[in-house]
């Protein structure tokens, strides 16, 4: 699907391209420059997905997939949900759908990160509030009245509920920015001619806040022996999990000052870029014993079991 990308429709007939892109904890987490620039060539606006946050896709689809490719992204959409916010404030799991207002206010430390980030390449950003079921009011309207002080604009999507009738304002809100306030050229993270050390290292504190980077000694050789060989130049893709900036999973918020332990490095010659690996992470996802794909019935006109 990377060269032949399927064009498909949602259930309201909306046309999208499926690209089978990579996980961005795993990977470079973006669909194919194939599909994206298929995309452009038939609509007004392309929307493409750098999935797991802006120190993992996003920074992979600038560092890597704008640099390759030559794409100028007129404006990045930071999408944010109270449970993500809450789970980065410190509320526990178990009462992550319970109402926590003060565990919004301290998740607002990792989102000012993620923006911070994301206007570092130099962009503008618009926060799109994913709206579900057990959210209230007054937590939704703490995270808005917090990006009006970060003069960040936000909206509400509630395109769960509503399909794409709840997801107007945002779509407004998208077009209105890109007219008045459109991101400027891509500033890339690091330049070719560092050298991989380098990148990982400007990588892990720049974006991650890392206070220091460490190798094995199997990363080390490896590194050594694919600038030996003249893969240098490559971009650096990091392996790491989603749910911290750190690579340790249960590190939640906006933490800093921890030291990046890179375990392995991989060069992949044909995609050219490094890939360095960033503690316990599993770089090929298991399955669930039974897929969706078992509850998904076409009955009297209409899709069940999506969800």
């Amino acid at each position: 699907t990377a060269f032949k990308p399927n064009l498909v429709q949602t259930t309201e007939g909306t046309p999208a391209f499926i690209h089978g892109g990579p996980f961005a904890n795993i990977a470079h987490g973006c669909n194919s420059i194939i599909a994206t620039k298929t995309a452009m060539s038939f609509g007004d606006y392309v929307i493409t997905e750098a999935g797991f946050g802006a120190d993992l896709g996003a920074e992979k689809f600038f560092n890597i997939k704008c640099r390759k490719s030559g794409l100028k992204p007129e404006l990045t959409v930071l999408v944010a949900t109270l449970s993500g916010l809450k789970m980065h404030g410190g509320t526990a799991l178990e009462d992550i759908q319970k109402p926590d207002a003060e565990g919004v206010k301290r998740g607002f430390a990792n989102l000012d990160r993620h923006i911070k980030n994301l206007q570092d390449f130099g962009q503008s950003v618009v926060v799109s509030f994913n709206k579900y079921a057990s959210d209230t009011e007054e937590e939704i309207n703490l995270v808005k009245e917090h990006c009006a002080e970060l003069g960040v604009p936000f909206a509400l999507n509630n395109a769960w509920a509503e399909g794409g009738e709840g997801a107007v304002e945002l779509a407004n809100l998208v077009v209105e920015t890109i007219e008045k306030n459109p991101s400027g050229p891509v500033k890339f993270t690091y330049s070719d001619e560092q050298c991989i050390t380098d990148k990982i290292e400007t990588i892990a504190k720049n974006l991650y806040r890392a206070s220091n980077v460490t190798y094995s000694a199997v990363a080390r050789k490896k590194i050594t022996a694919a600038e030996k060989m003249g893969f240098g130049h490559f971009p650096v893709c990091i392996a790491k999990t989603q749910f911290s900036f750190s690579a340790d999973a249960t590190k939640y918020g906006a933490v800093k000052d921890f030291n990046l332990q890179i375990r392995d490095v991989v060069l992949n010659a044909g995609a050219e870029m490094i890939v360095a690996i960033a503690g316990n992470i599993m770089r090929m996802p298991g399955l669930p014993k039974e897929p969706q794909a078992n509850r998904i019935d076409y009955i009297n006109g209409e899709i069940i079991g999506l969800s």
